[in-house]
């Protein structure tokens, strides 16, 4: 803890308290007397080695004087997050879920009253109170760790100054913002903006901290959603009653086209907020729109690039629906676009797009590596395949049992419709994606039929590795996924890209770093060696020094520019002067 006055940082949890490497925090709050922190706490044991399957996650507190005092609040589930107090810090609301549930399947809200807190001067409270099965349940799942179609996600409890506690839930089908009244009644929660839309920003659970809603100084209540019609964000103002008239702002009203994490200033009352849009650099905007008079384009305050981007070169996304066999499925279409260069051509080649989770979500934000494709020629289809975030429960739910099969169908299905569109050519389609969207990749070229290139940057080829030891927070994802591991490790090499490289028909490129742990990289080297056997055009770039996710700038660009001279060789595209050239196994020079 640093003084807001300066002077020297304070240990709160030092080695003569606890054993160095035991503990790790999260997700804090401080308590309205200022004495301590809330937060989330894991315990790896003394030694700091535990198994994942020994980790013990629980609320506790941790006092401010430096003491290492610390009260365990919530204990006695598998996960705890998003601990919250009351304006007055009397209750405690916290989410929490078991195994093999992730938190965007089903979780639990629940409050408990609060009593004395540890210190140096003295003990808390009897932490037998803590016992989470004796804390009063607000809502969310009866039966957590069950993975049922009666499950309900509840996420992001947060008081209001008058001290109503909100929350968003999927029981509607959707997250929508959930209010249980100041006093007390914590079991009349009522839904308060029913709509077809999911609040709570962008992929909700995979992060302590996130949050969809902000209270205002005037007790008001705003959140944000985005609009799946135009792709852009929308913000809703609402009164801290049981039934508010909400209204709505957008890019007309000055905001940006898409933001989040909103945060109003303690000194002039405008709203601050994380945001961008597909042409420019996300960053931090202010806005006043909500203030008297106020209004006008909201200002970006500060950037998180200082390279100025030339708007000639940036292909502007547009949400589109396609027909799946699971149903409609969604994505988001770019354009070739570089006003230098026109084309003849009667479609541009294709590169589908599959975004990594697999419960997550792609978004509109400015991305650098698809107007890469675009300013090159290229159209791009980033796709959220069933499974994905920010359409619905069902949508969401798609993917139980079905990694391996719903997304695959997806990817296929948009880059088919794309064509029937006439916009994009049948005979050059390729489709990328990394780490859970490589194993799409991978199954879409070993499974399908669709795709005439493809290129896995460090994808999953084989699911049975995933199902072992791993973290303790995705330890049992894959239970969701695909099923139970050994029991059903049929299934498991059923849907690996790797037991499969005989049905592979196309060229295939291998980008994978050397020190991967989640995907060994001896995954990329059988891979190849099938493809060079078969005689297909390939080629495995391993990279130095790189784990699961490249991140030195010079390994992100070559990655690029490898994959683009790649593409275009197999294409008979005339490489452009920075696609980096290198030896493709089973082509001719």
């Amino acid at each position: 803890l640093a003084p807001a006055g300066g002077g020297d940082a304070v240990c709160l949890t030092p080695e003569s308290a606890w054993p160095d490497g035991q503990y790790r925090f999260a997700d804090a709050r401080l308590t309205p007397d200022g004495r301590h922190l809330v937060c989330v706490r894991e315990d790896h044991s003394p030694t700091a080695d535990a198994k994942p399957s020994a980790v013990l996650n629980e609320v506790v507190s941790v006092a401010l004087d430096g003491s290492g005092a610390m009260t365990v609040l919530a204990t006695g589930a598998d996960f705890y997050a998003a601990p919250r107090l009351s304006p007055d810090g009397r209750t405690l609301a916290y989410i929490t879920w078991e195994h093999p549930s992730m938190p965007w399947d089903a979780t639990t809200l629940r409050v408990r009253p609060l009593g004395p807190l540890a210190t140096a001067e003295g003990a808390g409270e009897d932490e037998t109170a803590a016992s989470t099965v004796g804390h009063a349940r607000v809502a969310g799942a009866d039966a957590e760790g069950c993975m049922s179609d009666g499950d309900i996600s509840v996420q992001q409890p947060a008081f209001s100054p008058s001290g109503a506690l909100y929350f968003i839930s999927d029981e509607s089908g959707f997250w929508n913002l959930y209010r249980a009244p100041p006093d007390g009644g914590y079991a009349s929660a009522v839904n308060v903006l029913p709509r077809p839309t999911d609040f709570g920003g962008g992929s909700p659970g995979w992060q302590f901290g996130q949050q969809g809603f902000a209270f205002l100084q005037d007790g008001r209540v705003v959140a944000t959603y985005v609009d799946r019609g135009s792709g852009q964000s929308r913000l809703v103002l609402l009164d801290d009653v049981a039934a508010p008239t909400p209204s709505e702002f957008g890019s007309e009203e000055g905001l940006p086209f898409f933001f989040g994490s909103l945060v109003e200033s303690s000194d002039d009352g405008a709203l601050y907020m994380l945001g961008g849009s597909p042409q420019r650099a996300s960053g931090v905007y202010r806005w006043s729109g909500l203030l008297p008079g106020g209004g006008g384009a909201a200002e970006m305050i500060a950037c998180s690039s200082s390279s100025e981007i030339d708007e000639s070169l940036v292909s502007v996304p547009r949400p589109v629906e396609f027909p799946a066999p699971m149903g409609t499925s969604y994505g988001y279409y770019y354009p070739p676009r570089n006003d230098a260069f026109t084309s003849d051509e009667a479609a541009p080649p294709l590169l589908v797009k599959a975004h990594g989770g697999p419960t997550a979500a792609t978004s509109t934000a400015f991305n650098p590596a698809i107007q890469f494709w675009t300013s090159r020629g290229f159209a791009v289809l980033d796709v959220d395949y069933g499974g994905s975030m920010g359409y619905g429960r069902d949508y969401r739910r798609r993917l139980r049992g079905n990694w391996g099969v719903c997304d695959i169908d997806d990817v296929c299905a948009g880059a088919q419709h794309l064509v029937a569109e006439g916009l994009a050519d049948p005979k050059r389609l390729a489709i990328d994606g990394g780490s859970a969207g490589g194993y799409t990749t991978l199954g879409a070229l070993a499974f399908k039929d669709i795709f005439t290139a493809g290129c896995s940057l460090y994808g999953v080829a084989d699911l049975g590795c995933l199902a072992g030891d791993t973290h303790k927070f995705e330890s049992r994802y894959l239970d969701g996924l695909v099923g139970k591991y050994p029991e059903d490790k049929q299934l498991y090499d059923e849907r690996a890209p790797i037991n499969a490289v005989d049905s592979l028909s196309c060229p295939v490129l291998l980008l994978q770093g050397d020190e991967d742990k989640i995907v060994p990289p001896n995954q990329a080297e059988l891979m190849h060696a099938a493809l060079l056997k078969k005689g297909l055009p390939c080629a495995l770039k391993m990279y130095q020094g790189e784990q699961h996710g490249f991140r030195k700038a010079e390994n992100i660009e070559d990655a690029l520019n490898s994959e683009l001279f790649f593409f275009s060789r197999v294409f008979g595209i005339e490489p452009t002067p920075d696609a980096a050239p290198f030896d493709i196994d089973n082509m001719p020079a």
